[in-house]
């Protein structure tokens, strides 16, 4: 329904600029990409949208980054009145936490965080702008590009289809987008319990697999990137980090060699953390699987910083993997069809960009067809919303009570 009401409001006569012409299925595009805090583009937001349609689209990645839920109890917080035990419940599933005790307390520390980062944000991308823009227009633009950093969306309102491309050696906003990109990817609950915890060993076994993970991803995405690419080692540290879900480029995208669009690819579907702004399958489900891949040779069960991990947690990652893998093949496919004139590494790329929520795009996203735009939106939301939440909307049937005989299936 946000989705909908935001692709209403950008088609309004005083959202588009009056030289600009925007058809339904781009502004369905623009609000679904915006919602689910991907930023793949079938117009130009700065060239199609006056500064109020602009604004739609910055509070339509506001509310998709922190999710509908949140926003919802934190405006009745504001009106200050009570949240009321359904509420909490369904809050509860929003941030995929086990108990609702300190729930009110967890919103208003997620809200305060937010804002706390993105006001950094602006003041360090101000900076920067106001020595190109004019005051008030480098403030807007400063504005917009710190909400959708932080949320992990990689819209843009500098024009003409360039993204960051003019500023890729800017070191300040360089460093200062890939840290608002960082620290919203990571998820609230990670960042919470480090400034609690402050100690490494004393985090909860998430967050260490989190921080792990994360590392390790942008340290290798930064050298595969520098090895197979002709850019800076700012420029591979900046792409690694936002193809975690991000989207924003300062190069050209579309000049990448074959190995560093498969390199982004990979990184791009593993994406951000659980309970972040961000998608993918996530990088705990990579991590848990990566640890089973380990305990086959070690003959020991699935286990990390001396704890064991559950089966059922490792079930349910390679249920997400394959789901997610099985939707990128499906739309790869139909794309295929549907764009039989791009190549297919072209093709997977934007499909993996929609699915992760990422945003990056060689550049053919605006000539696609209207079939193929509708394939996107459609992986968007469902990469947004996640597999498995789909999967037990539609099947959810009760277990059976009959019990069959095991019997063994030679495997590999």
């Amino acid at each position: 329904m946000l989705i909908l009401f935001g692709a209403v409001l950008l088609l309004l006569p005083l959202s588009v600029r009056g030289d600009a012409e925007v058809h339904f299925i781009d502004a369905l595009f623009t609000s679904t990409s915006a919602v689910c805090v991907t930023g793949l583009i079938a117009i130009d937001v700065a060239d199609h949208f006056t500064t109020f349609g602009q604004a739609v689209v910055a509070v339509l990645i506001q509310v998709g980054g922190l999710g509908v839920t949140s926003i919802g109890v934190g405006l009745i917080l504001a009106a200050r009145k009570n949240v009321g035990l359904k509420g909490r419940i369904l809050l509860k599933e929003a941030l995929n936490i086990e108990g609702i005790k300190g729930m009110i307390r967890l919103v208003k520390s997620i809200l305060l965080m937010t804002l706390c980062f993105e006001l950094m944000g602006i003041v360090l991308s101000f900076l920067v702008f106001v020595q190109d823009y004019p005051v008030l227009k480098a403030l807007w633009i400063s504005i917009f590009h710190s909400i959708a950093a932080f949320n992990n969306s990689g819209f843009d309102i500098l024009g003409g289809l360039r993204n960051l491309i003019p500023y890729q050696n800017n070191i300040l906003l360089n460093l200062t987008t890939s840290g608002l990109i960082i620290f919203g990817g990571l998820g609230f609950l990670v960042i919470l319990d480090v400034l609690k915890k402050r100690s490494f060993r004393k985090l909860t076994l998430h967050s260490k697999v989190v921080l792990t993970t994360t590392l390790t991803l942008l340290v290798a995405g930064t050298l595969l990137l520098k090895a197979t690419e002709d850019i800076t080692w700012l420029g591979a540290f900046f792409q690694s980090v936002s193809a975690r879900t991000a989207g924003f480029s300062t190069y050209p995208i579309g000049e990448f060699t074959n190995a560093g669009l498969f390199t982004l690819i990979i990184l791009m579907f593993i994406g951000a953390s659980p309970g972040s702004t961000g998608g993918g399958i996530k990088t705990s489900t990579f991590f848990v699987l990566s640890q089973h891949v380990r305990s086959l040779f070690t003959k020991r069960h699935i286990s990390a910083f001396r704890r064991n991990i559950p089966l059922e947690v490792f079930s349910k990652a390679c249920t997400i993997s394959l789901l997610s893998l099985l939707l990128v093949c499906v739309g790869t496919f139909f794309l295929c069809v549907l764009e039989p004139e791009y190549s297919f590494v072209q093709l997977l790329f934007e499909e993996v960009s929609a699915f992760g929520t990422v945003g990056l795009s060689t550049g053919i996203t605006p000539t696609l067809s209207v079939a193929s735009k509708l394939i996107l939106i459609f992986t968007m939301f469902a990469g947004r919303v996640g597999m498995f939440t789909l999967l037990t909307m539609w099947i959810n049937r009760p277990a059976p009570s009959v019990r069959y005989t095991e019997e063994s299936v030679s495997i590999g």
